[in-house]
């Protein structure tokens, strides 16, 4: 199988073309080695940062933004927003401030301060 995609490691964004024969991947169009590892990565175990909103309980109408601290397996991001969407937080909070310890193998963290 072939796939054609963008590296998203650094702004050039080189054209990848990527060739999947069994558990091997053979890469072209990338210009440093970080491009071979991105598209092996995207094509074997593709993993994304999940960024969303939970509630602020003590503020009318107001959420704050939260993001996974790491990257989660892509096929669990619909996992992740599903337990973030029952989560309730007290402000204030701070960015950096850890809402939970593990969600699918990764912190939530917050990326707003809401006082």
């Amino acid at each position: 199988m072939k796939r054609n995609m963008t590296c998203i490691i650094c702004p050039k964004g080189c054209l990848l073309m990527a060739e999947i024969c069994d558990d091997a991947v053979s890469v072209t169009g990338n210009s440093c080695p970080k491009g071979r590892e991105y598209a092996i990565s995207e094509c074997l175990h593709p993993m994304r940062t999940v960024t969303t909103v939970v509630r602020v309980v003590n503020r009318t109408d107001t959420m704050v933004s939260v993001k996974t601290a790491r990257p989660v397996p892509k096929e669990k991001m619909v996992q992740v927003v599903a337990a973030l969407r029952s989560m309730r937080v007290k402000a204030p909070v701070a960015v950096g401030d850890v809402l939970c310890e593990n969600i699918c193998g990764s912190a939530i963290v917050v990326t707003k301060t809401v006082l």
